[in-house]
């Protein structure tokens, strides 16, 4: 069974197309002929995002590196749609380089990250080197099997807030980071995908009903409610601990 791909068809929000437009073009003006393609994933690709808590996520492919114009380019695109767009919450970026996409070394990365999770919005769209995926093992180890290494960050994170809106937003993060991990778990006898981490931490429950109050102290973190510190790394330590042990007992009995 192939996993859903993100429509192309389908438009995007209103709301958003005006940035996304002006996204195309600062990039191609700041990047001439070295840019090869640009691609969104998340929400604002998936045409589900909200006004004033959605991010814009953008991947920008190019044929050579720009680390010498990265930051000052990056940065002024951030400054100026907080200036003409300031519902969207962050415009967040990813790069690659076109010859490290479009190679088989990246099947399990960029390939399904652009084939699965992203639409492109300009240039050659290289997510039609890779044929459509089916639920596997392979996808969800590659994504996820350093979920203990991402928990140890995000708990030190947020013991170190001293800013609510800082812990509120690392919260938000390792929640959707841990639901989608947890439903990446069993994805490969699910035989489904699911982007939204609510709904990936329902479906892990079919499997592991026991876990029904961790997946709903997740939801609250994800919800954006200010929770007390402690209570945050309880469930950082209790779950991530007990995930982290399960991806490497399925790949010590899978491979």
């Amino acid at each position: 069974m192939h996993l859903s791909t993100i429509s192309r068809e389908q438009p995007f929000q209103p709301q958003y197309q005006p940035a996304i437009d002006e996204l195309v073009s600062f990039l191609r003006n700041g990047l001439g002929d070295n840019l090869h393609s640009i691609y969104l994933y998340g929400s604002v690709a998936r045409k589900t995002a909200k006004l004033g808590l959605s991010n814009l996520d953008v991947i920008v492919v190019t044929h050579a590196s720009f680390s010498n114009l990265r930051t000052t380019l990056f940065n002024s695109i951030k400054w100026r749609f907080q200036k003409s767009h300031p519902f969207i919450t962050e415009v967040s970026f990813k790069t690659a380089l076109a010859a490290e996409v479009a190679s088989l070394d990246s099947i399990f990365s960029w390939g399904f990250q652009l084939r699965h999770c992203s639409v492109c919005i300009f240039g050659e769209d290289l997510s039609e080197c890779f044929g459509d995926y089916e639920p596997s093992w392979e996808i969800a180890k590659h994504w996820n099997m350093d979920v203990e290494d991402w928990v140890a960050v995000y708990r030190n994170r947020i013991a170190r807030c001293d800013k609510a809106e800082d812990q509120i937003k690392a919260q938000k993060i390792i929640a959707k980071k841990l639901l989608r991990a947890s439903y990446s778990l069993v994805m490969y006898k699910d035989k489904r995908w699911f982007d939204d981490p609510l709904e990936c931490g329902q479906r892990f429950l079919r499997y592991y009903p026991d876990k029904q109050i961790e997946i709903e102290r997740l939801g609250i973190l994800l919800s954006g409610r200010l929770i007390a510190k402690r209570s945050v790394i309880g469930i950082l330590d209790g779950f991530g601990d007990w995930l982290a042990k399960q991806y490497k007992k399925t790949e010590f009995r899978i491979g």
